[in-house]
């Protein structure tokens, strides 16, 4: 797996990180969006410099000029629904990208701190072929993205997988790299610490559906 940690180099991601952990700027549900969507876009900034390019010969209301465009096709596939955000800034960018939408959360059948991962409403575009980007802000166990990927490779093949997190946990990361190919992207915006007891990372942010979208029962 190749991982690209993108906060290791001091840039205007950095500023955004630190807002969006910051508890009382976190009061502030629509900052927090906005920061989220921004981290979102630059990511998909970053992410584009690995893409297929093709030269074009466009006209100018003087001339014509040789550019290039992305040549891949490309989807943007988020998982519910703490991804909204984040996948919004993929789009801001990726504007001519398939969509998909899946749900996952954490089953605890026994009440306690021990649970399973639960795949169900999908909602994807045709993944063949195309470069398939898996937006989650939080890598904690890396259980989810790995239960997903499961779910969405039952769909079809896609040409190229990149895996898009804000903050991640070298647990995580050392799981996802025992449990999806070796080919794969893995973009991280920042690297946390570790998991704690109950499997939260810290020092984190929260819950990030939550601080976006309000608290669940």
């Amino acid at each position: 797996m190749k991982i690209h940690h993108l906060s290791e180099k001091n840039s205007v991601l950095n500023h955004f990180l630190g807002e969006i952990r910051d508890h009382n700027i976190q009061k502030d549900r629509l900052r927090f969006r906005r920061n989220m969507e921004r981290i979102g876009e630059i990511m998909a900034y970053e992410m584009s410099k690995e893409l297929d390019f093709e030269n074009r010969e466009i006209t100018t209301p003087l001339g014509t000029k040789k550019c290039s465009e992305i040549k891949d096709k490309i989807i943007v596939c988020s998982i519910l629904r703490a991804g909204l955000t984040l996948h919004n800034g993929f789009l801001n960018y990726f504007d001519g990208a398939e969509n998909g939408f899946i749900s996952a959360y954490r089953f605890h059948p026994n009440n306690d701190a021990d649970f399973v991962i639960k795949v169900e409403y999908d909602a994807v575009s045709d993944i063949n072929g195309r470069n398939l980007i898996l937006v989650d802000p939080m890598l904690a166990t890396g259980q989810s993205i790995v239960a997903v990927f499961n779910k969405l490779i039952s769909k079809g093949i896609p040409k190229e997988i990149h895996l898009a997190v804000v903050i991640a946990t070298p647990e995580g990361i050392n799981y996802l790299e025992s449990n999806l190919p070796e080919h794969c992207h893995l973009w991280i915006a920042s690297i946390d610490e570790r998991l704690n007891e109950k499997n939260y990372i810290i020092p984190g942010l929260g819950d990030a559906g939550d601080l976006a979208f309000g608290s669940k029962l």
